[in-house]
């Protein structure tokens, strides 16, 4: 436990970070989800216009540090590449 009120303050305000990066992380593997799910049922049009809401979910997270840049740059290759894939 914290014993100093700096220490104890770094904690609360850690505490709140962290409900912010859960619910980021969580808005970005859902959108991952959910499109990994439409490429597999083969719903290509519908795949491919969620990808702007997974590209905003993924910029979101990156922008407030939840997610580091390249790993951002990373899942959104791969998700495209895939949604392009299953395209063809």
């Amino acid at each position: 436990m914290a014993n100093t009120s700096s220490a104890k303050k770094a904690q609360r305000a850690s505490l709140k970070k962290r409900v912010f990066n859960a619910r980021r992380k969580k808005a970005v593997k859902d959108a991952v989800k959910d499109i990994s799910k439409l490429v597999l049922e083969k719903k290509l049009k519908e795949s491919a216009a969620s990808l702007p809401a997974l590209y905003q979910a993924i910029d979101k997270a990156t922008k407030n540090g939840t997610i580091k840049k390249n790993t951002a740059a990373r899942m959104k290759s791969r998700l495209a590449k895939r949604v392009a894939a299953a395209a063809k």
